[in-house]
């Protein structure tokens, strides 16, 4: 469905970027707390399968630890550093996720970009509309939250 909005979303961040609505941050977050109300996202798992966040050193630290492994061996084991030298994984799904019941297996550990995903609760919404567009495709809640947002701006 959401490839199907996406010239509609284009068209709207569009006109976002054109208006610089000083609220604009408010109203993400308020579409964000409705549709996340509504959303069980263990009946998706989208995000885990296709997707793969960036790992920071924190994140690498902290799971290689959980894991009772040295950093290297982790970073060996589970990541690659891609053409930007960000650490993720080298092909989807994660391999923390039980494709089963699209529970995540170190849900209490994992990286800071897992826990702020899909970034519409952020503050500076404006600098990654692109992102949260991108979003759209792989997270019906992201679609959920841009169609109240078209709402409100048609």
């Amino acid at each position: 469905m959401a490839k199907t909005k996406d010239p509609s979303f284009r068209k709207l961040i569009q006109k976002l970027v054109a208006r610089k609505p000083k609220n604009l941050d408010q109203q993400f977050l308020q579409a964000h707390e409705e549709v996340f109300k509504k959303t069980d996202c263990l009946t998706c798992g989208n995000c885990c399968r296709t997707t793969s966040p960036m790992w920071n050193d924190t994140d690498i630290q902290r799971v290689s630890h959980l894991f009772r492994m040295k950093t290297s061996a982790f970073l060996d084991e589970y990541l690659v550093q891609d053409s930007d030298g960000d650490w993720v994984y080298p092909k989807a799904p994660c391999p923390f996720l039980d494709l089963h019941d699209n529970k995540c297996g170190i849900y209490d550990h994992r990286p800071k970009a897992c826990r702020e995903y899909p970034h519409t609760d952020r503050k500076n919404i404006m600098g990654i509309l692109g992102l949260t567009s991108k979003n759209a495709v792989i997270c019906p809640a992201v679609t959920q939250i841009l169609e109240k947002i078209e709402q409100i701006y048609n």
